[in-house]
């Protein structure tokens, strides 16, 4: 491709809305351009980067048994319904009515239309496994889309399905996503973990995602260093140590002016928060009978803790959980900042499982001013749930080794989820065993975000100038910079239609620029190898070689730069493929 018919240009500064790294260097390299709020044009140089990326995807899942299928973007909301999804999720899920009036929806995701093909196509355990993925655009209506294309509204995203007559099935096609994952990751250039998460809205037994550690990540991992144990701190467990149990006290209430936080709560009087219970006041909206309707939930968990509100939702199955008003505090006979479940109505209490090994904490009296002393759950109070919904943090106790763990943010580039028979029962999706008895297929879910994979590689692959790509996924590996001089451009055209005769690609700069501009756009847009030809080049006897991630400028005779580049193209690759490595599976 020449410079000149590229359908794309160069820009000196990022637009002001572009946040992150990768935001700006993409829209300032030509690669992407922003029509909406999270929604993206891919211009001919991100359309090369996809495509590489979407190539290694296809060679890995294909290699584990992958059958690639094109399914419905716009889908009935019939199957949506028959999943109970058409319930449980909230705006996200994008609806709509076509012109006769039937409910419609943009998919976010495939598992519905999987389960209504397997009710159309799987008889037989004969049939079985299976493994169908495909490439295509989804829908979330995300009302925060930010970081350019990190969390878009609509995305490119691989999702594969296995089908599977057991759960030995199962779990064989879940551990050879987990590897070809890692090796999707790697061929791109970009260094992943997997960390055990939340189920969320699709449900199932087990899930990992896969996490590119950045600081610009909206995820907070708990790592621990010491047995590798990782997981999303929306799921992450930790060792709790329960305070020595001591004899029930009688319950007295004091007053505790100007003490609304467990801290000032603490320092008044003279107690470890270890000795409190924190009350959060959340609503959630729970489907009930197929209707929507609101429940105040009161969580309680120990004073020197944190409620994880994922932990809560799940617990409480929520739809939607949101902090609570003040009016709708009051409403149930509790006060902010003086709360506690002893005498409250119309709630569902839910404890930490904490709570019911700790003796005489000083809680709310739901009263202005006031705390009650020496409140044991049981004789109290009860809850209608127990459960664990601390949320843990750094420092905190790893719940196998004991070892402190770490916080980390990183940006979800993968999921894996064993659904199971979730969506099948609902829906019909069953096969004859070998006994002739109907049983549900057993499915599992796999994501890749293929346009975010792309801003991560570009937030990983960068430096001050611009992007550095690594050579699998770059939109072109060589960039032909050619400076004004009498024969110049006859020397970079012949060497231009050279490569690609060798089938190397290369990006043309024949535009009549500044040497400056050139050199510029070119550490901007980021291509591995760069070639620049000028009278003082061919005055020297050749070529001037440099490689993006570098800063020697070497002069290459003519007639070997075509070996040159193959030999630097061939090192740059081998450096990706020993990256390729088996990873343990931890369940």
């Amino acid at each position: 491709m020449r410079m000149s018919q590229l359908f794309s240009q160069t820009l000196r500064e990022a637009p002001t809305e572009a946040e992150v790294v990768s935001h700006q260097l993409l829209l300032r390299a030509g690669f992407i351009r922003q029509l909406a709020a999270g929604i993206f044009s891919y211009l001919p140089l991100a359309q090369r980067s996809l495509a590489k990326i979407e190539a290694i995807i296809r060679e890995e899942i294909d290699a584990i048994g992958g059958q690639e299928v094109t399914m419905p973007v716009i889908h009935p909301a019939d199957i949506w319904k028959e999943s109970n999804r058409w319930y449980e999720i909230d705006d996200e899920l994008g609806r709509f009515n076509d012109k006769v009036g039937r409910d419609m929806v943009l998919a976010m995701t495939h598992e519905e239309v999987v389960a209504d093909l397997v009710r159309k196509e799987i008889q037989s355990y004969r049939q079985l496994p299976a493994l169908v993925y495909q490439i295509q655009t989804k829908w979330r209506d995300d009302p925060r889309p930010r970081a350019g294309l990190i969390r878009g509204r609509e995305f490119l995203m691989k999702d594969s399905y296995s089908l599977d007559a057991d759960w030995e099935g199962l779990e064989k096609q879940y551990r050879a996503h987990h590897q070809a994952y890692f090796d999707i990751f790697n061929r791109c250039g970009l260094p992943s973990i997997a960390v055990k998460s939340d189920m969320g809205m699709m449900g199932g037994k087990l899930a990992h995602e896969y996490m590119y550690l950045t600081p610009i990540g909206e995820d907070t991992l708990l790592i621990c260093d010491n047995c590798g144990y990782a997981a999303n701190r929306q799921i992450a467990k930790f060792k709790k140590s329960a305070v020595p149990a001591e004899p029930a006290a009688p319950m007295e209430k004091i007053a505790t002016p100007a003490t609304t936080t467990i801290e000032s709560l603490a320092k008044f009087l003279n107690v470890p928060e270890t000795q409190t219970a924190k009350a959060v006041f959340m609503v959630a909206t729970i489907t009930e009978e197929s209707a929507d309707v609101e429940r105040f939930i009161f969580a309680v968990v120990r004073g020197d803790m944190e409620l994880n509100e994922t932990q809560l939702g799940n617990a409480v199955k929520a739809k939607v959980l949101r902090p609570a008003r003040e009016e709708e505090i009051r409403a149930i006979g509790a006060v902010p900042g003086y709360g506690s479940p002893v005498g409250v109505k119309d709630s569902i209490i839910v404890v930490d499982d904490l709570i019911p090994q700790s003796s005489n904490l000083v809680a709310g009296a739901n009263e202005d001013g006031y705390h009650l002393k020496n409140v044991n759950y049981g004789r109290d109070y009860s809850a209608h749930i127990v459960a664990d919904i601390a949320s843990a943090r750094e420092g905190d106790p790893c719940l196998v080794c004991e070892h402190a763990l770490r916080a980390v943010r990183g940006v979800e580039v993968g999921n894996i989820f064993q659904l199971g028979t979730r969506f099948t029962d609902l829906m019909g999706g069953t096969f004859l065993d070998k006994e002739g008895k109907h049983q549900s297929v057993i499915m599992g879910s796999y994501g890749i975000g293929v346009t975010r994979l792309l801003a991560c590689i570009a937030e990983e692959h960068h430096d001050e100038r611009g992007l550095v790509w690594p050579v699998s996924v770059a939109p072109y590996q060589v960039y032909i910079a050619a400076l004004p001089g009498d024969g110049i451009a006859e020397a970079a055209s012949k060497l231009y239609t050279d490569l690609w005769a060798q089938k190397i690609e290369v990006l043309y700069d024949d535009r009549d620029e500044r040497a400056g501009v050139k050199f510029n756009d070119a550490d901007l847009i980021g291509l591995p190898l760069r070639i620049t030809i000028s009278k003082r080049s061919l005055e020297a006897g050749g070529v001037e070689f440099k490689r993006r991630d570098g800063d020697t400028v070497e002069v290459i005779p003519l007639a070997d730069i075509i070996a040159k580049i193959k030999s630097e193209l061939l090192t740059l690759q081998t450096d990706i493929d020993s990256k390729l490595v088996k990873v343990p599976y931890k369940d």
